[in-house]
């Protein structure tokens, strides 16, 4: 079996010479696979890994918009609808200069694993545009995701696709493009999630990434007879997942001593207490600024530039116990991982995806450290967006102590999930193997059941 896995992956390669990302995700997967495969030759039998690793369906398209100079631009769309077995495509749209189609596919191939690993009735996609919102007026991301969404909205659907937000795509997006999509098909339907509480979105939404990054690293402490409580820890990244990650940080009394953006970090020794949040929050949310204004404002952090001659980030060679990366796919390289290790690092959840190179991995894994892969450990955003679907079907929305507690309970479950998958194939507190194996056999057992043209 490791032979067939091995020349499936040299296929791939073969077949997406360009898409470095979408190989990488593959060959970090595939190999977990073995001792599954080895128990059910009908999951070979039925080509099942050559179809869970080929996109059901990929749309790609131009966005043409205009600036508020009157100049024209173009750019590139795309929404990569990997997998429906389980249920509608599921996943969110990112706008940035990096978007490609070879970075599209490895996180919709992610979101598979991670929607089947939620228990809810979701498919995996995901989508977006290298348009980048940094720096353009409201009026101007208006005009784009009007643009984005003239083209995309006849292959959305309540019961078919289903995007939600992601890195560069906000309640701002959102909300312009539902509201484009509303006009387009002449409904009021939940084809979007992450809207605003006005207007189908669901309370705990914005919170529940981060939120659920942390009820995972509390999991895996927990097997260890430890809590969050007076641990030290690094989170990278400042937006959305990293503002949660902190706050949830600070409920559990953990203290959290840096915070970034693509500009560079900030460590504060004396650790960003609620105070510093509600400005860190008022900053990136509302006027867009700059990390280093945080240094600027509080005497106690430390700025540093981002320096891309260096071959790692030293946000993570500072002392600490545990490590959040919220930032972006391999943010942590193999140099990166072992200075968390020589620092004390010992937990490891990642609120980003795929935010850990694969040599990177192999240095947690051989350290036997607690480490939640993004697949497993931030699955708290779409878990919460499958809730909204479902508010959203039943024109009722639930209350906030409601939505907290689905999340606790799916977060809950999906350790426990993988956790006890790990220990069933022989590979106790290995998150990464028992989150792919857990994720891809109700996939694949689907899939048998719904026939070849599933």
């Amino acid at each position: 079996m490791a032979d067939y896995i091995s020349e499936l992956i040299e296929h791939i390669k073969a077949k997406n010479p360009a898409q470095a990302k979408f190989v990488q995700a593959v060959e970090e997967v595939l190999p977990t696979l073995k001792p599954v495969m080895d128990k059910h030759p009908e999951y070979r039998k039925a080509s099942i890994l050559e179809r869970i690793t080929e996109p059901e369906r990929v749309i790609m398209f131009r966005i043409p918009w205009e600036d508020d100079k009157g100049d024209y631009h173009v750019n590139r769309g795309f929404r990569v609808e990997m997998n429906s077995a389980i249920g509608p495509y599921k996943g969110g749209l990112r706008f940035h200069p990096t978007v490609d189609l070879g970075t599209l596919k490895f996180l919709a191939f992610e979101q598979v694993f991670k929607n089947a690993l939620t228990t809810l009735p979701m498919g995996g996609g995901k989508g977006g545009s290298d348009f980048d919102p940094k720096g353009k007026s409201d009026a101007e991301v208006h005009r784009f995701c009007n643009g984005f969404m003239i083209e995309l909205w006849r292959h959305l659907g309540p019961n078919t696709d289903v995007p939600a937000g992601d890195i560069g795509v906000g309640g701002r997006e959102i909300g312009f493009l539902f509201g484009m999509y509303k006009r387009l098909k002449n409904e009021y339907t939940g084809v979007l999630t992450g809207k605003g509480i006005n207007w189908g979105g669901s309370l705990s939404r914005p919170e529940a990434t981060g939120y659920g990054v942390v009820y995972f690293a509390a999991e895996m402490l927990e097997t260890r007879g430890e809590t969050l409580e007076g641990k030290t820890c690094l989170v990278s990244a400042s937006g959305n997942v990293a503002q949660y990650t902190t706050e949830k940080l600070l409920d559990l009394k953990a203290k959290v001593v840096t915070l970034s953006d693509s500009s560079g970090y900030i460590y504060d020794e004396e650790g960003i207490d609620r105070e510093k949040l509600e400005f860190v929050m008022e900053l990136k949310n509302v006027r867009r600024g700059r990390i280093k204004e945080y240094a600027d404002k509080y005497k106690s952090a430390v700025y540093t530039s981002a320096d891309s001659n260096l071959d790692y980030n030293p946000l993570w060679n500072h002392k600490a116990d545990c490590a959040f990366p919220s930032a972006t796919e391999n943010e942590i390289n193999k140099k990166d991982a072992e200075n968390l290790i020589k620092n004390g690092v010992y937990v490891v959840s990642e609120g980003a995806n795929m935010p850990t190179t694969r040599d990177g991995i192999d240095i947690y894994l051989e350290n036997k450290i607690l480490y939640g892969p993004g697949k497993a450990a931030n699955a708290g955003g779409v878990a919460v967006s499958g809730l909204e679907m479902t508010q959203n079907s039943l024109r009722y929305s639930w209350p906030r102590e409601e939505v907290e507690k689905k999340l606790y309970e799916i977060m809950k479950n999906i350790h426990r999930v993988a956790h006890e998958t790990a220990v069933h194939y022989g590979m106790p507190g290995n998150y990464v193997a028992g989150a792919n194996i857990a994720g891809f056999v109700k996939v694949a057992d689907t899939m048998l059941d719904l026939g070849l043209y599933s």
